[in-house]
């Protein structure tokens, strides 16, 4: 019998982070643990940081995902909001590395849209969608954990879409295959 595919799943921030444990039994997701990790309690930044940091390894142990996935920071009008939250998403990313763990991103309209169908879905849409078609009776009351639980969830669908293959390797590729497109 194959071992069910493990994946983390992780809604990442500075004041609050979610996570979601996700692990696909019968070609079906079936959610193990979710819940936060509040770096917000700290006023320093590099102290958010290193606790983070602490967490995610923490949570890639205790765990033992095979794959993390993540949800991409998205561009708001707070470049200094965007900095942090980029600082965050890398000392995750770092506990995933230490492991050896794969690493996928996903831009938040596509998770909504694996989730609830609609890419512009809020965060209570989401958890909504979450708890009816995955039984969730005791929901996490922090929408960055649903959150987490549908990047996990997201990658799983990811995982059954037919990959486009590229027509060309790189440049030299093109330019062997167009000798008159090039001069």
């Amino acid at each position: 019998m194959e071992k069910p595919l493990r994946i983390l799943g992780i809604d990442p921030g500075t004041t609050i982070a979610g996570y979601g444990l996700v692990e696909i039994r019968d070609k079906k997701p079936v959610v193990l643990n979710m819940g936060t990790i509040i770096p917000g309690k700290f006023s320093d930044h590099y102290e958010r940081l290193k606790y983070l940091h602490e967490r995610a390894l923490a949570l890639v142990k205790e765990y033992s995902p095979d794959v993390m996935a993540l949800e991409a920071p998205f561009y708001g009008k707070n470049v200094q909001s965007m900095l942090k939250l980029g600082r965050g998403q890398g000392v995750i990313m770092a506990a995933a590395l230490l492991h050896g763990l794969p690493i996928f991103e996903y831009a938040p309209l596509l998770v909504k849209q694996a989730i609830t169908g609609m890419g512009r879905a809020s965060k209570e849409q989401v958890a909504y969608f979450l708890q009816k078609v995955y039984h969730l009776n005791d929901i996490e009351k922090s929408l960055d954990a649903t959150d987490a639980v549908a990047v996990a969830i997201c990658h799983f669908i990811q995982l059954d879409k037919p990959v486009k293959s590229k027509e060309y390797k790189n440049w030299g590729d093109f330019v062997k295959k167009n000798p008159g497109k090039v001069m």
